[in-house]
Formats: C-alpha cells, structure tokens, sequence
C-alpha cells in the first residue's frame, strides 16, 4: 500500500467545511485509492490547537477526527520523540531562510525516513524541498 503524509493544512481543511481547501481536501483523498495515510503526532497537537478556540462544535469535530485517526488501521501516527525533535531542529536551523515551522521540518525528516513523496498539503514549502503536493 503507497504511503501518502497527511500535513496539518490537510487535516483542518478536511474537518473544517467553511475552509477554503475543503472541496479540495476531500477530491484529493477520493482520488487517492489503496493508501496509507501517515502523520504525525505533532501534527495532530497543531489540529487540536486550531481548533482549541472555534467553539464547541468545531473541538468535537477536531477531537472526533483525531480520535478516528488514531484507531484507523490505514493510517500511521509518527510518535514525537526527542531524536525526532533535534532531527527537525536541525533542519529548522539549516534552512533558516526558508520561512520553514519546526513542525514543517519534522514532517518532512517522517517523510523522508518513510521514503514518502507525496503529502497532503497546499504548504509550498514541501515543494522547496522536493516532495509533490497533492492539493
């Protein structure tokens, strides 16, 4: 099964249907057939914390779809550690001119220990650093 990465932009878009990339969200993943999704889990810490103050409805869709995310057997959940977290701080720190988030950079260390090359997102950055991206 092809692994495609599931970046934040895709995450909020998908769940939030007054987002501009909303429509685009959901034609991206009905393209996509026979994948893994793969994350991580600060990825889904910046989801949480979007939607921390949109209301109630809007925190229960976050925590639902999360909750759905993590008990999904096609989709993988890449745990926070601290050697993850100095791998991404050190490429933080070597594109310093990008305009890169820490968790842009260790998204794309996930992406590439996982030989990933495809990722759910409009973010050009992915771009910067070669990988496709599919909305």
């Amino acid at each position: 099964m092809k692994a495609v990465f599931a970046d934040t932009i895709y995450w909020v878009a998908l769940i939030n249907p007054k987002d501009q990339w909303h429509g685009p969200a959901h034609s991206a993943i009905a393209f996509l057939h026979d994948v893994r999704l793969v994350t991580t889990d600060v990825i889904l810490i910046e989801v949480l914390n979007f939607f921390a103050e949109h209301g109630e409805e809007a925190r229960f869709r976050a925590v639902s779809a999360t909750e759905e995310i993590l008990t999904n057997p096609d989709a993988e959940v890449v745990r926070h550690t601290h050697e993850g977290f100095l791998a991404g701080f050190a490429l933080y720190k070597a594109r310093a001119d990008k305009g890169y988030s820490l968790t842009d950079c260790i998204s794309m260390n996930a992406m590439r220990e996982r030989n990933i090359t495809e990722v759910l997102t409009h973010d050009k950055h992915f771009a910067q650093e070669g990988f496709t991206i599919l909305f």
